[in-house]
């Protein structure tokens, strides 16, 4: 099987992007727990105070929807919702590089 990664990019309501930046961070602990999560990374944006990347590396893409089914991270994802004023998923397969195994 592949690996999977994604990059995010949340654009958060105005003002909102530190409320929404801790609930992701909620979301990088959790998955320390998740076995199939490699990376997961949040990133805040120096260029506008609205967006938020998230970088994620996976075991395979099932592992990812697996996660997206956890009850806690559906909890965290209703509460993120009204923070979010847009998200831009870009799924990726990685091909190798510095940490990547």
């Amino acid at each position: 099987m592949s690996k999977f990664a994604m990059y995010a990019k949340f654009k958060a309501q105005p003002g909102q992007r530190d409320a929404l930046a801790r609930i992701l961070l909620e979301a990088a602990e959790q998955c320390e727990s998740e076995q199939g999560c490699e990376l997961y990374i949040v990133n805040a944006s120096d260029e506008d105070p609205d967006i938020i990347w998230v970088t994620e590396l996976w075991s395979d893409a099932e592992a990812h929807a697996e996660s997206l089914r956890n009850e806690d991270t559906v909890a965290l994802i209703g509460r993120a919702r009204p923070l979010i004023a847009g998200v831009e998923p870009i799924k990726l397969r990685p091909l190798g590089g510095k940490g990547f195994q």
